[in-house]
């Protein structure tokens, strides 16, 4: 089974490398630099771990009923602990149990970045997760990591705070006031034969060597990802690849075939209003056989709806007929208003109506007015117990 390859990005940029089974067995030591080309082709997974001062660890309750509404949820519910602006962060999250989230913040430049050096030097993570997440932790301990000149100590499962060793008296005085209790094992990694705040641990390990291979140790499965959302990284292995393609393909020819079935549906629905167009014509020309050369030369629906015009007597532009007709379908669509009455008189028609408001009913002149033809204004406009009794003038052009 491929092994996995675990990787230490420190604050300069600078890469230190190991190999390691499924199993948790190291399989090389530490090296520094790039792995070579050879080992990231063999390696299974490739884990990297980056510095710890730039991931925020967080636990939080969020109350969601999906995965969408948790990524949308937990920006804000951290929001006030954040020191940057919120749209600029990435969030990394891991449900624990019930409504707690385990969170992990960090800039996006700051993780883009990242990516781009690790892309120069040839290698393309699965999993980028910060260096404290590999400390280990216990219930009733917590665990210090003195290296380079910097404490790394984790005090929970989503709690860490990195430091200069330098500060380790302040740091560990400020614990004792909020924590009395807690016990921390320290592993010294810079090798000093004085180190301060020493008498303040619960256990002191010095003398380690190879702090990357004590974090590979230690690394249990990730249990979070910063590599996701915007950032999720493809799948390295050509059998994934392969699967995504057919996939794609399928989809592809599923796309083909409802074009092509769309298509015989507008073939057939073409031929079909062919036939209805022609059986109007036959019906237009047996209903009205005087009809003339211009006539018969328009679309069926249109030369029938002249002629029933005619027959009603609205050819006059000015006729009540005609206004009535114009202004009828504003008047069915409309729910807010209720007619009161029609008076007809020198061409012009005056229509009486309750509306909730004079908004309402100015809308209603908008509306009339908006007819090719028509000109609309509002005459009257008297505040009623349920609304506004108002009257709308309409005058439609000369003939």
């Amino acid at each position: 089974m491929p092994d996995r390859l675990i990787l230490r990005l420190d604050s300069a940029g600078e890469l230190a490398w190991l190999r390691q089974s499924v199993d948790g067995r190291l399989l090389s030591s530490s090296q520094r630099g790039a792995p070579p080309a050879s080992v990231l082709e063999s390696a299974g997974e490739v884990i990297v771990l980056v510095p710890a001062e730039d991931v925020l660890l967080i636990e939080t309750r969020v109350n969601a009923r999906s995965a969408a509404q948790l990524r949308q949820a937990v920006p804000f519910a951290v929001e006030d602990q954040l020191l940057g602006a919120v749209e600029e962060q990435h969030f990394a999250m891991q449900p624990i149990d019930g409504d707690k989230v385990g969170v992990a913040v960090v800039a996006q430049a700051r993780l883009q970045q990242w990516i781009d050096t690790l892309a120069g030097s040839g290698v393309r993570a699965d999993v980028i997760l910060p260096e404290s997440l590999a400390v280990p932790v216990s219930a009733d301990s917590a665990t210090a990591m003195i290296d380079g000149g910097r404490v790394l100590l984790r005090l929970g499962p989503w709690s860490a705070i990195s430091f200069s060793s330098a500060d380790l008296d302040d740091w560990l005085a400020q614990i004792r006031v909020t924590a009395s209790d807690l016990a921390i094992v320290a592993h010294d990694f810079d090798g000093q034969a004085d180190v301060p705040g020493k008498s303040g641990f619960a256990a002191f390990h010095g003398g380690q060597r190879e702090p990357l291979a004590f974090l590979a140790r230690n690394l249990q499965k990730p249990a979070i990802n910063l590599l996701s959302g915007v950032f999720a990284s493809g799948h390295r292995q050509a059998r994934g690849t392969r699967w995504w393609r057919r996939a794609a393909m399928v989809a592809a020819a599923v796309v083909v075939l409802a074009f092509v079935h769309r298509g015989l549906e507008v073939r057939q629905l073409a031929q079909n209003l062919a036939r209805v167009d022609t059986a109007m014509a036959d019906s237009l020309l047996r209903t009205f056989p005087d009809l003339g050369a211009a006539e018969r030369s328009r679309a069926p629906q249109s030369v029938m709806r002249d002629r029933l015009e005619r027959l009603r007597g609205g050819s006059e532009s000015s006729g009540f007929l005609r206004l009535l007709g114009q202004i009828a379908p504003v008047l069915g669509r409309t729910t807010r208003t209720q007619m009161r009455g029609l008076e007809f008189r020198n061409g012009i028609l005056e229509v009486g109506l309750r509306a909730p408001d004079v908004a309402t009913l100015d809308s209603m002149r908008e509306q009339f007015s908006a007819i090719p033809g028509l000109a609309a204004e509002v005459t009257a406009s008297i505040p009623a117990d349920s609304g506004v009794d108002g009257r709308i003038r309409i005058r439609g052009d000369a003939p």
